[in-house]
């Protein structure tokens, strides 16, 4: 994909950048993606069944009965090879019956960080000293973000963000008739919330957001290209591409021919000199732009948690069945065995010896509840953060017991809203910079910073 375009090159662009677009583009999608994908396959666990509909193709009834449950799901695929037949996801040859169980641990932990850091809708306010222009950015970023999707927006980025790693903001305003529109309009309220409605905050997840940094500071976006996919006419994945510069931006539509320039550049009207976009990184990665994801250290430990419920579950199968051994009852062989039967015989050195069933195995229940607590350690967040008790929490009052129990999760929340917050600032402040080259709303680049105010989960307030 080349993307040679003299018209996205600007005197705060370096030179030769539309080449390291394209190569960004390639770049992510032969290294980047294939790691994204398995990322977001081990937090959502998703079930496949198209290798069911493959395998099955021109068996019989029986055979396909042989194949087992239809559905695979995608953390089966972290299971040992003894669990498999060549390179399929499928029962190994000749145990049909082959029992897997796949606990997904880090689809629930994810959410329950999510659920604390961004459970409760945000508050951002504004900090400008004059009272009147306060009240008005305040009101101005607040539409802005409801229009964009409001808290959803703010729990998607936060779901993403947690799973990828990072999560990038496209902030994007259509001043288009924007005259015409408010010249009916008295109120000035009215006005300012009308055109607030026309900036738009969007959510770019790392599949398709690609960023090209600066070479003399890596921390600063040269260029940034949103990718979107879609079916060709034939069935093919055709790609559209979207480039950001600090001038504007412009968008290249896929074709069996490569991408090609759609339309005319579109200027930055929201930031010139800079690109409209807010990065954040959910756990802070040194000298990399890519940040930290909550998925990827807890994969080797969730392959093992299913490999180890796979073997009880295959052990339990074969072991749970009870044999009889008779020795001197007569008629003992035809009589069935079940609750509440009885036999009975005269001779006194008879007896019936019970043997198999699912015998105690103490170190493979300390192994399975060894790897949950280390689950626990690296992702933070304890069974108690969802509401599950399991035993006594302690002597100390409720709530400070709920403090010390949670302490894990409730840092690494603190510390993450620093990054979100950061990141919901920078949004603002570009919301309110695109306002003010409208002409609806001015304010200086003093005048439109913001705070945002989190509220904590009961019980945690002031942790």
């Amino acid at each position: 994909m080349i993307l040679d375009d003299p018209s996205l090159m600007s005197s705060q662009t370096p030179k030769g950048l539309p080449g390291a677009v394209s190569a960004a583009l390639e770049r992510h999608e032969r290294e980047q993606m294939p790691r994204l994908r398995v990322l977001w396959a081990y937090f959502l666990n998703p079930a496949d069944v198209s290798w069911w509909r493959d395998a099955a193709a021109g068996l019989s009834r029986s055979a396909r009965a042989r194949l087992g449950r239809t559905a695979r799901l995608a953390q089966e695929r972290g299971l040992p090879a003894r669990f498999f037949s060549g390179t399929q996801v499928r029962p190994a040859v000749g145990d049909a019956r082959r029992e897997v169980v796949i606990e997904n641990d880090i689809g629930w932990r994810v959410r329950a960080m999510v659920d604390y850091l961004v459970g409760r809708p945000v508050r951002v306010r504004s900090t400008a000293e004059d009272p009147g222009v306060r009240d008005a950015a305040e009101e101005a970023v607040r539409a802005a973000w409801d229009g964009s999707g409001g808290h959803t927006l703010l729990q998607d980025a936060a779901l993403v963000g947690h799973v990828y790693g990072h999560v990038d903001f496209v902030v994007r305003f259509d001043g288009r008739g924007l005259d015409q529109e408010l010249a009916g309009v008295g109120e000035a309220r009215e006005r300012l919330v009308m055109a607030a409605r026309r900036v738009r905050i969007e959510m770019v997840d790392a599949t398709r957001g690609v960023a090209v940094l600066d070479g003399g500071d890596y921390r600063r976006i040269a260029a940034y290209a949103v990718r979107v996919e879609r079916a060709g006419g034939d069935g093919r994945r055709l790609v559209d591409v979207e480039v950001f510069t600090p001038d504007g931006s412009r968008v290249y539509r896929g074709d069996e021919r490569g991408l090609r320039a759609a339309g005319e550049v579109v200027e930055n009207a929201v930031s010139p000199g800079r690109v409209a976009v807010v990065h954040v990184q959910n756990a802070p990665m040194p000298l990399q732009y890519e940040g930290g994801s909550e998925v990827e250290p807890l994969i080797p430990l969730q392959d093992e948690l299913n490999t180890r419920l796979s073997d009880r579950a295959n052990r339990v199968t074969l072991q749970s069945f009870k044999m009889y051994l008779a020795k001197g009852v007569e008629g003992f062989e035809r009589t069935a065995v079940g609750p509440g039967t009885v036999w009975s015989t005269d001779n006194p050195e008879a007896s019936i010896t019970a043997f198999g069933g699912d015998a105690a195995s103490p170190s493979e229940d300390a192994h399975v509840a060894e790897v949950r607590e280390a689950l626990d350690k690296a992702s933070g967040v304890p069974p108690l953060a969802t509401g599950a008790i399991g035993g006594r929490i302690g002597n100390l009052t409720s709530e400070n017991a709920l403090r010390l129990t949670l302490q894990g999760l409730v840092t690494r929340t603190a510390r993450k809203r620093v990054a979100y917050g950061r990141g919901i600032s920078a949004v603002s402040e570009l919301v309110l910079s695109a306002l003010d080259r409208a002409g609806v709303l001015a304010t200086r680049v003093s005048e439109r910073g913001v705070r945002v105010e989190w509220q904590d989960a009961a019980g945690l307030e002031g942790t």
